[in-house]
């Protein structure tokens, strides 16, 4: 946690100076009014000095101006620092969760990720603006607390050791049943999140497997152990409150106690006693004060924990220190003996995989489910990094080029095409921002999609809601398609991205898609052999090998697997007709 604050406190250490100064101001006048209450007592109310009451009553009313105005300024510079730092944090945090490669995304997931950029953040965020209100007050309070009622009487002084140290004892014995509870509530709130982020996400399943009772129950058995350690959370802080009141209490009725013995005595007037009372309150709540801190530095500290291990945490595709950032060819991509394992897997995913494809070329990768094909493709945007051989973008090693460098080059349309909260039009320019209108309905021609755009209300300017759930599968298909051909890249990247159209509108767009991608090279990962008949070559995987490259018609008289494929799905499309 105190790595957090170095790094992103420090350019608010102006406002943090200006707590600091304001807090001493608001303490000084707070521990000044009991000294003066006591005089008003001792030399105004007991002589009758009426004077001495007016005098000493408008100096407390300044003093006591002079104390709020400098809380409120206290509280707004706290208030501004803490602010600040809490965007910091979820900025530097969301910065290093971009930089993430599909293997970090996996590790840590999203539920997770979310959680600790929100409620993570916000316990971290919320102890600094308690610190700053309250906390900084406290060590300030206490002391000058002390000095002033020794000041008062010293005979009374070790009702206040016994005080602190009882209330301290208490309050250990509190916080450190607190700590391992609050580690378990932060995990538990990551696994409700997951829980109802899967629930939602696959709702359309839930129903249609009829497994709404089962999936109440999960989220009821989440929610429950949540809400329960919430409550042994809870339990232990409504022990400490009513502790601390109890210890203040028991300890001014020690000191009236023990004060009337010394007025009795001589020792003490009355007005000393009632500043003393004060100041014994002021030290006691000083110490809940940093009771507060205390409870909520647990927990702010697994947060802490929890952030720092995604800011610690390096991405496994990491750009070169001297990048290659010009290209002489254009549109190039290789693989030379690539292999692909994820970590801990028992064997790779791909082995051997040497193929080229040139500019104005179409290159199709075909294969059972699981032979890795959506996994070779990654590997050329660096979603993935190979564990042994080499992709070449334009003759020069993916590793070796500069990020921008590479990604500006290549149009991708992923397996699951995902649109964003927007319009058409926004989610159309995420490949090119400064594309005009009527690039945007080239693109859609070309895609299939300008009938059912035109069709919508606003066109361009209608609204597409997250994830693009307010259109059809197919829809989302061909405005991925679009989006990838406003870019107008140099190597086109189809992860089985016609899956969802049927086949008169897929054989449409194929039509139209060539002469738009004649310049540059295609790469299709399809399971349709209808999809990538006519591609210029095949690659056939089977179990992460290639086991096969050529056209069609090679392949049908040279690859069993290519064979078997195609009469299945042949025999297949029989039986449909």
């Amino acid at each position: 946690m105190f790595r957090l604050f170095k790094v992103y406190l420090r350019p608010y250490t102006p406002l943090l100076l200006g707590v600091v100064g304001l807090q001493l101001l608001q303490t000084m006048a707070a521990l000044f009014l009991p000294s003066l209450n006591a005089s008003i007592i001792d030399d105004g109310v007991a002589t009758g000095n009426t004077a001495v009451i007016w005098q000493l009553g408008a100096i407390m009313l300044l003093v006591s101006i002079v104390q709020i105005s400098a809380q409120i300024g206290a509280a707004w510079f706290g208030a501004r620092s803490s602010m600040a730092f809490g965007r910091d944090l979820r900025q530097a945090i969301f910065d290093r969760a971009l930089s993430f490669s599909s293997k970090e995304m996996n590790s840590f997931g999203a539920p997770t990720l979310i959680t600790r950029n929100t409620n993570d953040v916000q316990q971290i965020q919320m102890l600094v603006l308690m610190t700053a209100i309250m906390i900084v007050a406290a060590p300030l309070m206490m002391v000058g607390g002390v000095v002033m009622a020794l000041r008062e009487d010293p005979g009374l002084s070790w009702l206040i050791l016994v005080a602190v140290i009882v209330l301290g004892s208490i309050i250990g014995v509190l916080v450190s049943q607190m700590t391992p509870l609050f580690r378990l509530m932060q995990s538990r709130v990551d696994n409700l999140n997951r829980v109802l982020r899967e629930q939602i996400s696959g709702l359309r399943v839930i129903r249609a497997f009829v497994r709404e009772p089962q999936e109440n129950q999960r989220f009821d058995a989440a929610n429950h152990n949540l809400t329960d350690t919430a409550i042994r959370v809870g339990r232990r802080m409504m022990t400490l409150f009513p502790a601390v009141y109890f210890v203040m209490n028991l300890s001014s009725i020690a000191v009236v106690w023990f004060g009337a013995f010394r007025i009795a005595a001589g020792d003490l007037q009355v007005g000393q006693l009632t500043a003393y009372l004060a100041y014994l309150a002021q030290i006691l709540m000083s110490v809940m004060m940093s009771t507060i801190m205390l409870m909520m530095a647990p927990r702010a500290m697994v947060s802490a924990g929890r952030i720092n291990e995604v800011l610690n945490t390096d991405s496994s595709v990491v750009t070169s220190s001297n990048p290659v950032t010009e290209l002489s060819r254009h549109g190039e991509v290789s693989f030379s003996d690539v292999s692909f394992a994820y970590p801990g897997a028992s064997h790779p995913v791909l082995s051997g995989i040497s193929f080229s494809i040139r500019p104005g070329t179409t290159t199709a990768i075909i294969g059972s489910t699981g032979a890795g094909k959506s996994t070779l493709l990654n590997l050329i945007p660096r979603l993935f990094d190979a564990t042994t051989g080499t992709v070449g973008v334009d003759g020069i090693d993916v590793r070796d080029l500069d990020p921008d460098v590479l990604w500006g080059r290549i149009g991708l349309v992923p397996q699951r095409p995902y649109l964003f909260t927007g319009t058409v039009a926004s989610n159309l320019r995420l490949s090119k921002p400064d594309a005009t209108d009527e690039e945007l309905w080239h693109a859609l021609r070309v895609a299939q999609a300008e009938d059912f755009v035109s069709a919508m209300p606003d066109g361009l300017n209608s609204a597409i809601s997250q994830g693009g759930t307010n259109v059809s599968g197919g829809q989302r298909q061909r405005l991925a398609i679009a989006r990838a051909l406003v870019r107008r890249p140099e190597i086109y990247l189809f992860d089985d991205s016609f899956s969802a159209l049927d086949v008169s509108t897929d054989a449409a767009l194929r039509a139209a898609l060539a002469p738009e991608v004649k310049d540059a090279a295609v790469l299709v990962v399809a399971q349709r052999v209808s999809t990538i008949r006519t591609a210029d070559t095949i690659v056939v995987l089977d179990d992460g090998a290639v086991v096969g490259i050529g056209t069609h018609t090679e392949l049908i008289e040279s690859c069993p697997t290519y064979a078997e494929i195609v009469d299945s799905q042949f025999k297949a499309s029989e039986v449909a007709a």
